[in-house]
Formats: structure tokens, C-alpha cells, sequence
């Protein structure tokens, strides 16, 4: 007879098979392809230049080396967008979803009319608003513009590695401080309803022992609500770095400001969004693939 102490062998994975269904789905996307290249081919009488385009991705350099050129220096652009404004509008989305569970009133009316006032304004008004703004008066007050020019080289180095050039520093982070003031609302909401799901008895609980509510809230219920916060807030990293495309309007140089620039002076308008598609799209999806084999991984250490 087994011990209790014996390990288990683990389960089996199965097979998937592909049934019919599946087949006829991949013929009918395979058949969508070969339409859409032949309506291009035949009726646009489009003359495809990719060497034009693949030029802008990567070139060489007086030593005859492969360096990043303009597309991906604008994708670098983006990443840094993403995960700094990600971090601030973690930041801002937890003490706002806080406020939006508390008991005091003015810090839950605050929280509500933030969230409302951002998701219900479109996305372009807000930047444009909130950009030009923080541009032409926060940032002087806070001497970012003079804190670049006087910065010693060591400094200007870390600046342009973790922030890009820094002659665009003030531009950055007004841009970056508007996508995390934009994505923190959805942020808000996210911290909400992970805090929310926690069941009322370990309130309760918790309360009964002597804790104080922020006791309750730092050591019982934020560990709970932080395992059901993280996977959506990956998904929201993944549509920060595909909303990072609004600065562009603003004359921050992530992909899509760079990819205009490059569309319209080689007039190679096809090629130049098909890649920068593609170059979206594996970004994505490979931090998709990332977050989900760690939230897999995570799943596992808990059981």
C-alpha cells in the first residue's frame, strides 16, 4: 500500500488532435491569404520594394557591423515606454483602487471621478491635454529640460540607455507620465476587483483578531488580491505597448511616429506597415507566451 509520503506520478498530457473543424478553419484562412495577395497583385498593380523598407530595420556601420536602424530604434522606444509607464501606472492604479475600496467617502468620490473623467474621454483629447500641459509647465517646474543639458556624461548615459536620447528626456516623460495617468485607470478598476473578490469573512477575521484596517489590508487581504491582479495586469502591459502608438501624435519618436517618417519619405506605405505590424505583433506575443508560462508556473507553486 502507497504511503502518503510517496510523489505521484505526474498527469499525463493529451494529445491534441485536429479534427475536421480545425482543418477547414486553416483552409479557409490559408484561402483568405491567397485572395488578399492576389486582389493586391492584380488590382492594386502594386510594385513591392521590400529592400527599401528592410534598410530602416538594420544597417551597417562604417565598420561594415549590422546596427539597429530607425524602426527599431522607435521599437526600444516603445519597450521603455511600456514598461516605465507600466510601473507608474501600477503605481497610480494601486493607491487609486485603494481609494476606490475605502471606507471614507472624499477619497472614494476622488478615485470614481478619475476613473469616469479618463474612461470616457477619447483617448487623443487626453494626451493632447494632458501632454501639452505637463510639457509646458511641469516639466520646467521641475527642471527636467535644464537637469539633462547639465547632466555630466556618466549620467547622460544612464539616461539614454534606460530613457532613449537625451535631448528628448523632457518628451519622454511627459509622454510616458500621460500613457501611465491613461492606462492607470483601467489599473484602478483591475486592483478594484482583485481586493473586491477577497470574501468578506477574512475582513471580518482579520478584523476580530485586532488588526487594524491597514494591517488587514497590507498582510490578509493585498497578498490574496495581488495573485488575481498580476495576469491582468500583464494583458495590460501587452496593450500599453500597442497604446504607446497615441504619442506618435506628439512627436515622441516610438515605432509608429518613426514608421510615418519612413512610410513617407521612401512612399513605400505597404511594406513599411507590414512590418512595423509584424514587429508589434511578435513583441506581443512573445511577452504573451512569457506571462502565460509564468502564470503557469506560478499556479504550480501554489498547489
Amino acid at each position: 500500500m502507497a504511503t502518503t509520503t510517496e510523489r505521484l506520478p505526474p498527469p499525463v498530457k493529451k494529445r491534441v488532435k485536429l479534427t475536421l473543424i480545425d482543418l477547414l478553419i486553416f483552409a479557409l484562412v490559408a484561402a483568405g491569404v491567397v485572395y488578399i495577395a492576389y486582389r493586391v497583385e492584380s488590382v492594386l498593380v502594386y510594385k513591392w520594394s521590400w529592400d527599401t523598407v528592410l534598410q530602416f530595420v538594420v544597417r551597417r556601420d562604417e565598420a561594415g557591423d549590422l546596427v539597429p536602424n530607425l524602426l527599431v530604434t522607435g521599437l526600444l522606444t516603445t519597450l521603455r515606454l511600456a514598461f516605465w509607464g507600466t510601473i507608474a501606472a501600477a503605481i497610480i492604479g494601486l493607491v487609486m483602487g485603494l481609494c476606490r475600496t475605502s471606507s471614507n467617502l472624499f477619497l472614494r468620490m476622488v478615485a470614481r471621478l478619475y476613473v469616469e473623467l479618463i474612461r470616457n474621454i477619447p483617448p487623443v483629447v487626453f494626451i493632447f491635454v494632458f501632454y501639452f500641459f505637463i510639457s509646458g509647465q511641469i516639466m520646467p517646474l521641475l527642471g527636467v529640460d535644464e537637469f539633462a543639458r547639465n547632466a555630466s556624461p556618466e549620467t547622460a548615459r544612464v539616461i539614454e540607455f534606460l530613457f532613449g536620447p537625451i535631448g528628448l528626456f523632457s518628451n519622454f516623460l511627459a509622454g510616458m507620465i500621460c500613457l501611465a495617468m491613461f492606462e492607470g485607470a483601467y489599473i484602478t478598476e483591475i486592483v478594484r476587483a482583485g481586493i473586491q473578490s477577497i470574501e468578506k469573512g477574512q475582513w471580518e477575521a482579520a478584523r476580530a483578531v485586532g488588526l487594524s484596517r491597514f494591517n488587514v489590508l497590507r498582510d490578509v487581504i493585498l497578498p490574496q488580491a495581488i495573485r488575481k491582479i498580476l495576469p491582468p495586469l500583464a494583458g495590460q502591459f501587452i496593450t500599453l505597448v500597442k497604446d504607446s502608438a497615441i504619442v506618435s501624435l506628439i512627436s515622441i519618436q516610438e515605432l509608429t511616429f518613426v514608421a510615418i517618417e519612413v512610410a513617407a519619405s521612401t512612399t513605400r506605405v505597404f511594406e513599411t506597415w507590414i512590418v512595423v505590424g509584424v514587429m508589434y505583433f511578435v513583441v506581443c506575443y512573445f511577452f504573451a507566451v512569457v506571462f502565460a508560462r509564468l502564470e503557469k508556473r506560478g499556479q504550480r507553486g501554489r498547489r
